[in-house]
């Protein structure tokens, strides 16, 4: 009797036991889900200045506190400079990555000579109607605290570098990042302090520090965190400035995984921080673009090179058809083939006003006499008829803007080359009769951030050489076919 009284008893033991466990299990499920959603990022806004969001957004009051810019803090308020560090803060423990930083063009953002003296007409030609925007993601801090007036963007660099200094993209920027609004005209939030005390946002889920909290973010290991400064719509006509990320969006890098960071903050062995953990993976902090013009006038030689570099590896060059026979008084047809090979963009991109690659065809003969070339410069600018890759933009009238940005109202005409993509640009001339065997036919691809003319218009003759890049070149050599007597030479084996 005993033991069979003993067992109803142990099975409602039993009972009890896988009840309670299973409410516990459930509980404990239920509280890890819940903190896994308190971490978890907010959802992402991926409107950008365009109908309808552009009216959602200005009818939010208080949405937009540094209008016409997008930049978001904490409630809206207006930042506190003591909220942030100075980048040599950063630099004691980040040195390597400090170090890289400083050569780049992020670090130079507010002091970039070409970029400011553009804010300058701009600010006046707009009676400062555009201060903000067009300053929002050259120095965020500056914006955010404050510290932009019409006086601020219209004085020269070295009294706001005395006056009125402010960082450009820098350390404190981006990894006070702690989300984003949207996807172009600078839709960050800046929170400095985010948990009352410095926080700093970034990809590493094991990071911790002595000097600050860390926190995870998902946002810094994507694409969409560059988004929010290199998607450019005009604040006031809606016309699509600058795509970098939308670029990079529909191409085939994003289908393969492929980020801005990989290419722009390629990974190396080291430590992020010196008292950090040896990584394989610390992401460099060069932001190699295609500006080696301006960091070649900072000093930044390493860094200008770099930029060399990153352009010669984005484009190849090659002859798509050349006749198999040319004869001395000929008309013929070349064709050249370009293809964007490296850049997850199209080719070029960003800087509308400026941004500009070219074919430099040349045709000599065996005595050195140049018979045709088209792509030289001309007064500062390629010349007319010149086979480029560009986008124009212009205002309402259709007249094409080289330096009135403020004034776009539409695009003209954009005939750069998709990531991945080609073009196929043909040249025409003629063999002189006198033309003397053989032949060599040259086509250099040619880039430059500005034309010489912009540049002497900004910053006046002879303050800033643009230097023009050489990204690939192609040559060949062609044997002239002997004229038979009584035929004539013109269209004779020119080709399809």
């Amino acid at each position: 009797m005993v033991g069979s009284a003993r067992q109803p008893l142990a099975r409602s033991v039993r009972a009890h036991f896988t009840s309670t466990s299973a409410r516990l299990v459930a509980y404990s499920l239920v509280c890890l889900l819940a903190s896994h959603a308190a971490v978890a990022e907010a959802p992402q806004d991926d409107a950008k200045w365009l109908e309808p969001a552009r009216s959602r957004l200005m009818q939010e009051k208080g949405g937009l506190p540094f209008f016409p810019h997008r930049a978001n803090t904490p409630n809206n308020a207006v930042l506190s400079i003591k909220d942030f560090d100075d980048a040599q803060v950063c630099g004691a423990c980040h040195t390597e990555i400090y170090q890289q930083w400083r050569s780049s063009m992020m670090s130079h953002a507010w002091e970039d000579p070409i970029y400011r003296a553009l804010l300058r007409h701009a600010s006046q030609a707009t009676e400062g109607r555009v201060d903000n925007f067009c300053t929002g993601c050259h120095t965020p801090i500056g914006l955010t605290t404050g510290q932009i007036t019409s006086s601020v963007n219209r004085a020269s660099i070295e009294f706001t570098a005395e006056h009125n200094p402010m960082p450009g993209v820098d350390c404190e920027t981006c990894h006070n990042i702690s989300a984003r609004t949207g996807l172009d005209n600078g839709a960050y939030v800046l929170s400095p302090r985010a948990h009352g005390k410095p926080t700093k946002f970034g990809p590493r889920r094991d990071a911790v520090s002595p000097y600050h909290d860390t926190v995870y973010s998902g946002l810094h290991t994507r694409s969409d965190f560059c988004a929010t400064c290199h998607n450019v719509t005009h604040p006031f006509s809606s016309v699509a400035v600058e795509r970098t990320y939308d670029e990079w969006l529909e191409s085939p890098y994003s289908f393969n995984g492929e980020t801005c960071q990989s290419c722009h903050m390629p990974g190396f062995v080291g430590k992020a921080a010196m008292m950090g953990p040896e990584r394989d993976d610390v992401a460099s902090h060069w932001f190699s673009g295609a500006n080696a013009a301006v960091l070649e006038y900072l000093g930044q030689k390493e860094a200008a090179q770099r930029a060399r570099s990153s352009l010669r590896e984005a484009a190849q060059i090659e002859f798509f058809h050349v006749p198999d026979r040319i004869l001395p008084g000929q008309q013929v047809s070349v064709r050249v083939k370009v293809a964007n090979v490296g850049a997850g963009h199209k080719l070029p991109t960003g800087f509308p006003e400026g941004r500009e690659v070219w074919i430099d065809f040349h045709a000599v003969d065996a005595m050195g006499t140049e018979f045709y070339r088209l792509g030289a410069i001309k007064d500062g600018a390629t010349e007319p008829g010149t086979r480029n890759f560009k986008v124009h933009l212009g205002d309402k009238d259709g007249k094409e803007l080289d330096i009135e940005v403020w004034n776009a109202t539409q695009i003209l005409s954009d005939n750069r080359i998709l990531p991945k993509g080609y073009d196929i640009r043909e040249f025409s001339f003629q063999v002189p009769s006198t033309a003397v065997s053989p032949i060599t036919l040259t086509a250099e691809l040619n880039y430059w951030p500005f034309p010489q003319r912009l540049v002497d218009f900004l910053l006046g003759k002879d303050k800033l050489q643009v230097e023009i890049l050489q990204m690939a070149t192609i040559s060949q050599h062609v044997v002239l076919a002997p004229t038979e007597p009584g035929v004539a030479a013109a269209g004779v084996g020119s080709g399809p």
